[in-house]
C-alpha cells in the first residue's frame, strides 16, 4: 500500500487522462457535425463514443479509470433535402452526421467539470503534502 496522498494523485491523474480523451472524441463530433459523405448517398462522420471502466493499479492498489474503447454511434443518420450538394443521393437527398451539437456542448461541459475537478484534488494533494514536509522540517 502506498501513501494516501500518492494514490489519489495517481487517481486524479487517471482521471485527468480519461477526461482529456473525452473531451477530444467531442471536439471531433463537435468539428464533424456538418461533415458529409465524399461521395453521393455516401455515408458521413458517424459520432463517436467513448466508455470508461475501472482498473485496479496492483502498484497503489487503487482503482484507476481508464479508457475502454471508442466506439462508432448507431443512432440513424439525419437526412435532409438537398439537390445541389455533392453528397447528393439520385433523389436529392444528402446524409447528415447523427451529431446533436446541444448533447456535444453538455458533455462537453461535464467532461470540462471532471477534469477541473481532478486537477483540483492534484493541486490540493500537492499542497497537503508541501504542507506535510514543512511541518517535518519544523520539528525536527
Amino acid at each position: 500500500m502506498i501513501d494516501p496522498l500518492e494514490a489519489s494523485l495517481r487517481v486524479a491523474g487517471s482521471g485527468l487522462e480519461a477526461q482529456s480523451a473525452r473531451l477530444r472524441i467531442v471536439s471531433e463530433n463537435l468539428a464533424n457535425a456538418q461533415s458529409t459523405g465524399s461521395t453521393p448517398g455516401a455515408d458521413p462522420y458517424a459520432r463517436k463514443t467513448i466508455t470508461f471502466a475501472s482498473e485496479l493499479d496492483r502498484a497503489s492498489g487503487v482503482d484507476l479509470v481508464r479508457v475502454k474503447g471508442i466506439g462508432a454511434d448507431k443512432a440513424p443518420f439525419r437526412v435532409e433535402q438537398d439537390p445541389g450538394n455533392p453528397a447528393a443521393d439520385s433523389k436529392g437527398f444528402v446524409k447528415l452526421p447523427n451529431v446533436n451539437v446541444i448533447m456535444e456542448m453538455a458533455d462537453m461541459r461535464e467532461a470540462n467539470r471532471s477534469y477541473e475537478a481532478n486537477l483540483q484534488i492534484v493541486k490540493q494533494t500537492r499542497e497537503l503534502s508541501s504542507m506535510t514536509v514543512d511541518l517535518l522540517r519544523s520539528s525536527s
